[in-house]
């Protein structure tokens, strides 16, 4: 199946689309929005494409050039040659909380650093892209193989090991992984003011991740933090409330405190240990407990 094909099959059931910006973006079904010159090409919850604007007269062959992988599609304006280069993941990464964390940060380490190599451009949000399948742009399909996320780090010299190093950097996926974490971090804390019921703490949440959002050079679209939001609140809603968070500061054994943690199994050891910071464990627990260092525990006090 060639990649063309796949795309349109990836598309969101309602993407946003427009022939013209200067016109606004329009929401329609996938049938419709298809047809027009620019497209949404991942939904809220999972990005099958990643895609870089390169506003370079050359776009078209500049990955050659600098040694980057060979895009899955380019769609270039035949007027300037500037582009789009799209490429398909081989597995999806789910952007959502309940998806894994390390595969997210490990994409958004690899976007950041091709992006880099490329140079494409770092204020493109990635919301709607040049659609392959319209005439209007020259379209060539140089790899239809979807890429692992192994196979594009293969071109950067970035490892899961080194991406987890990487800063993660308010770009692309980036603030993907960075939205979860600012708002994960205050919602354990927040929702034990008063224990708000749900619509309540929904609101909440979204007014605080609208908050976080608005920092960030590029914000993320609209849809995509109102999903954050949602998943965070729903989450915490569920798994925080007075009886199970009363029992667990009561536990005083460690065994106790190790089966209660055991709960949130599928969690990173950051992730726990910001909920254990959070829950009022000390640094010496919380070092003890995951086999961290003291620098790594400060480290997600004060930047979780």
């Amino acid at each position: 199946m060639g990649c063309i094909k796949l795309f349109e099959d990836y598309l969101p059931n309602r993407p946003y689309h427009t022939d013209d910006l200067i016109s606004g973006l329009k929401i329609n079904k996938k049938d419709k929005a298809k047809l027009a010159r620019l497209v949404q090409p991942n939904g809220p919850t999972h990005r099958y494409w990643i895609v870089f604007d390169l506003d370079k007269s050359n776009a078209g062959m500049h990955w050659d050039d600098v040694g980057a992988p060979a895009p899955n599609l380019i769609a270039r304006n035949p007027a300037n040659g500037h582009a789009h280069l799209l490429y398909l993941l081989q597995t999806p990464i789910r952007t959502a909380i309940d998806g894994k964390t390390a595969p997210l940060r490990y994409a958004a380490a690899i976007e950041a650093a091709l992006c880099h190599l490329l140079g494409a451009d770092r204020g493109y949000s990635g919301l709607i892209c040049k659609n392959p399948i319209n005439s209007h742009w020259i379209v060539q399909e140089w790899e239809s193989t979807p890429y692992t996320l192994d196979d594009l780090a293969d071109y950067l010299d970035l490892t899961p090991a080194k991406a987890k190093e990487k800063p993660v950097e308010d770009y692309g996926l980036g603030r993907n992984c960075m939205l979860f974490d600012e708002l994960r971090a205050w919602a354990y804390k927040a929702i034990r003011q008063g224990w708000p019921d749900y619509n309540q703490w929904l609101n909440a949440c979204l007014d605080r991740a609208t908050g976080y959002n608005v920092n960030f050079s590029t914000p993320l679209d609209i849809s995509e933090v109102r999903h954050t939001a949602k998943s965070v609140a729903k989450w915490t809603h569920r798994n925080f409330n007075r009886g199970t968070f009363d029992d667990y500061v009561s536990r005083t054994h460690t065994s106790e405190i190790q089966a209660f943690r055991g709960a949130l199994n599928g969690k990173s050891k950051r992730l726990k240990g910001i909920d254990m910071l959070t829950s009022g464990a000390s640094v010496q627990e919380v070092m003890r407990e995951l086999k961290v260092s003291r620098r790594t525990v400060f480290y997600w006090k004060g930047k979780p």
